[in-house]
């Protein structure tokens, strides 16, 4: 995908909604443009999160008052769930305390609040419990799909799992020794169950690629939903960045 066709998608998916609206309008895939959502809220919450945290005292005095988490998040433009956790970490709720109650909202006994983290819940597709287990399943999905492609050509490889504790930082698959791939001989490979944007490339790049290419030679990254093909990011010499397609032929 180009930069400019990127910016005009992912500037649409502006709440829950836009991202049925448009993949039945465009026939994009509803997980790519669920995963831009994502990707579009996360970061912003990031970047906002201290100045909507001084804001608590005035959330908790409208929650007082009668409104709704979602109520408030909507006049706050903030996630439903981060919403309420800061509204209860106002009112002296643990961390902790709030998200056992998240996760098994049906256990509180008092009935507004219990219906309004459920409401909460519903409303919020990236931070409620089950929208981060969602990522996580995605993250499981793209690393399944990687060891399959790999075990299926009888590659030899060892995981991420079996290298922890041995190196300082380790990738999705480490090759036993070099595999040809897209023209050069390559000794691991990371999977990205994102959208490889240049704010992902760049995080990824100084986090992963980089250290992974001084520590253990050439290899390659796969975005399973896509990346900028003309992002202004300086990949490391000797890392391919691809998408989903090279591991369908």
């Amino acid at each position: 995908m180009k930069y400019r066709e990127y910016r005009e998608l992912s500037s649409r998916l502006q709440k829950p909604s836009d991202v049925k609206s448009i993949a039945k309008n465009s026939g994009l895939d509803k997980e790519l443009l669920m995963v831009l959502y994502t990707q579009n809220v996360v970061r912003d919450a990031t970047r906002r999160f201290y100045k909507v945290k001084r804001r608590a005292p005035k959330m908790l005095y409208l929650w007082k008052s009668g409104k709704s988490f979602r109520q408030i998040s909507e006049r706050f433009s903030f996630p439903p769930i981060l919403t309420a956790l800061l509204i209860m970490q106002e009112n002296k709720i643990s961390r902790k305390r709030f998200w056992k109650m998240a996760l098994k909202p049906e256990d509180i006994r008092d009935n507004r609040l219990r219906q309004d983290i459920m409401n909460a819940c519903k409303a919020d597709l990236v931070y409620s419990p089950e929208g981060i287990e969602r990522q996580r399943e995605r993250g499981r999905w793209g690393e399944a799909k990687l060891n399959d492609w790999l075990d299926k050509r009888n590659i030899e490889y060892r995981t991420e799992a079996e290298l922890r504790g041995k190196f300082q930082k380790t990738p999705d698959a480490l090759f036993r020794k070099p595999l040809r791939l897209d023209g050069s001989d390559r000794m691991w490979i990371e999977s990205k169950a994102t959208f490889g944007d240049p704010v992902e490339l760049k995080r990824h790049v100084k986090r992963q690629l980089q250290p992974y290419r001084s520590m253990f030679g050439e290899g390659l990254v796969v975005y399973w939903f896509g990346y900028v093909e003309d992002a202004r990011v300086t990949i490391p010499e000797g890392v391919a960045v691809m998408d989903g397609r090279f591991f369908e032929l």
